[in-house]
């Protein structure tokens, strides 16, 4: 089964290695070529996947790597090798408002994990699955781009591209209890459905209006639509708070 998934991104087409259980194909294309966006075309294709051909080592004999290991280690490469998109993919908002050298999904992301570090413990809540939740909830990024409001694209067919992306994902790591727990974080965030999401769903905001603000101070830029599109939108106590400092620290400046 062919699945077509239609991203922006500024990055050019990087190379990636034939897949034992999956194989990517990315073409530029012209279109969308008047914006700082260009489109990528993202072919999957899903190939059946070959069963576990692990043997044991004889008695006495130096263990060497088996069949089943070695094909760990490639789906790890291949799906690591596609998150490098993650890396080199500027997020969408800040393009459109013309900030020099924006932020990539990745750097986004990372810091949105060391939210999770170091904030308090919160009654109920895992920090631990927050950390894991904050540099997943983005992955499905590295093959649709980061869509936004402004791109036109309904909620729903947002979700149904990045399902699909996930997924593809998912298989590229070779299934098992890690693309498992993956999948499953990513669902919870975009759900909503547990406390944790909440939290990160906040850090979430709470880094965008961070990064709004470093970027006005650093090149005198006017981003308040960042910061009117979150008020009042936060869940939590830690989200609230730390929103309420971040403009604060702002109000000051102006």
């Amino acid at each position: 089964v062919n699945r077509v998934f239609f991203c922006k991104s500024l990055s050019l087409v990087f190379l990636v290695p034939s897949f034992t259980r999956s194989h990517i194909r990315f073409t530029y294309s012209a279109a969308g070529a008047s914006s700082p966006n260009r489109a990528i075309h993202c072919m999957a294709s899903d190939s059946p996947q070959s069963g576990d051909g692990s043997v044991s080592s004889p008695p006495n004999v130096a263990a060497v790597p088996s069949s089943s290991s070695s094909s760990s280690a490639s789906s790890a490469i291949d799906f690591l090798s596609l998150c490098t998109r993650l890396k080199t993919t500027p997020r969408a908002g800040w393009i459109k408002r013309d900030v020099k050298d924006p932020e990539s999904i990745a750097d986004h992301m990372y810091r949105m994990g060391l939210m999770a570090l170091i904030s308090s413990d919160i009654p109920g809540v895992n920090r631990d699955k927050c950390m894991k939740m904050a540099i997943v909830h983005d992955i499905a990024e590295a093959i649709v781009g980061d869509i936004t409001p402004s791109c036109g694209i309904s909620k729903e067919e947002k979700n149904r591209r990045e399902s699909e992306a996930l997924e593809h994902m998912c298989k590229l790591l070779g299934g098992g209890e890690r693309a498992k727990e993956i999948a499953e974080l990513w669902r919870e965030y975009e759900e909503n459905s547990s406390p944790e999401a909440k939290v990160v769903k906040d850090f979430d905001k709470v880094e965008l209006i961070l990064q709004a603000l470093e970027y006005e101070q650093d090149q005198g830029k006017d981003l308040e639509e960042f910061f009117q599109s979150t008020a009042g939108k936060f869940q939590t106590n830690i989200g609230k708070a730390w929103a309420s400092e971040i403009v604060s620290r702002r109000r000051k400046q102006h």
